[in-house]
């Protein structure tokens, strides 16, 4: 947390608020492209291969690759996605929030240069494979592994460690805690990962290592940015605002108690022929009665 709280003192200001959206936006142009021409898609996947043989937007871009399917229920989950993160930013602050993001978009492209890495040791197996297909084609078909679908899983998992007791509709009709979800969603993930490849194992553990880093570096804030903890600071900075002194008006009239607090268009003004400091509202400037 210290080294957080240090690194956010210093850039900080350059977090991008509404986080979400951009990368719903992303999504959007994915599609667009998608919908265009499928085969532009290629030339914008995670592929190691080409990235250091000078395709370096590749670094960034294959975060826009969008679900395969288009239907109802992506949207549904893009919208699901969409809201636990705004919750997530709201509770963690834009800082942390892009902090969590960008780890997961980094430890993703990492795995994909450990997969190459590997892909030429001989205990990997894989050298038949790059073989037949070629250097580029193989690793072509490596980048398929790679999207932002385990990010987002892991834009959950945060939701699920940070909002436990929260409720949500299973398939819109089932209220269940957002905890069980997360822990459904946990055995899901490690099902997958026994069940996949090596190739499969390296690109989940990457793309879900950011959710196990942040809360270890943040164990000592995971109360602080917790929903008890957020309402907790919510309710006191409320009892604060009410605590308060009342803010005196500028202007009062003697007459009626209209004061310019309540009242900023009013017009006031002071009474010469009154003994003293008194002052009147524009309806009875001229009809009070003078105060000798």
């Amino acid at each position: 947390m210290n080294f957080l709280n240090k690194l956010e003192r210093k850039i900080g200001k350059y977090a991008i608020p509404n986080l979400s959206r951009y990368l719903i936006f992303g999504y959007v142009l994915g599609y667009i492209i998608k919908f265009a021409n499928a085969n532009l898609l290629n030339f914008i996947t995670l592929n190691p291969y080409l990235i250091l043989h000078g395709q370096v937007w590749r670094l960034v871009t294959w975060i826009i690759i969008p679900p395969d399917n288009f239907d109802l229920l992506t949207l549904v989950m893009l919208y699901f996605y969409y809201s636990v993160g705004n919750d997530l930013e709201r509770t963690w602050g834009t800082f942390y929030y892009n902090v969590y993001i960008f780890m997961g978009m980094i430890f993703t492209v990492l795995g994909s240069f450990l997969i190459m890495g590997l892909s030429y040791w001989p205990a990997f197996s894989m050298n038949q494979y790059i073989t037949y297909y070629g250097e580029a084609g193989y690793f072509s078909l490596v980048a398929l592994y790679f999207s932002t679908f385990y990010v987002n899983m892991s834009i959950f998992l945060g939701f699920a460690m940070t909002f436990p007791e929260a409720r949500v509709l299973l398939m819109f009709i089932v209220p269940i805690k957002v905890k069980w979800l997360g822990i459904a969603y946990g055995v899901l993930l490690l099902w997958s990962m026994i069940s996949s490849d090596i190739i499969g194992k390296i690109v989940i553990a990457a793309s879900l290592l950011n959710f196990v880093v942040f809360f270890l570096m943040t164990r000592s804030g995971i109360r602080r940015m917790s929903p008890r903890e957020v309402k907790r600071r919510h309710d006191f900075n409320k009892e604060i605002r009410k605590a308060r002194p009342m803010s005196v008006a500028k202007h009062k009239c003697a007459v009626c108690g209209k004061n310019s607090e309540d009242n900023p268009d009013a017009e006031f003004r002071f009474c010469s022929k009154c003994n003293g400091n008194y002052e009147y509202c524009q309806d009875h400037l001229f009809t009070h009665t003078h105060v000798q």
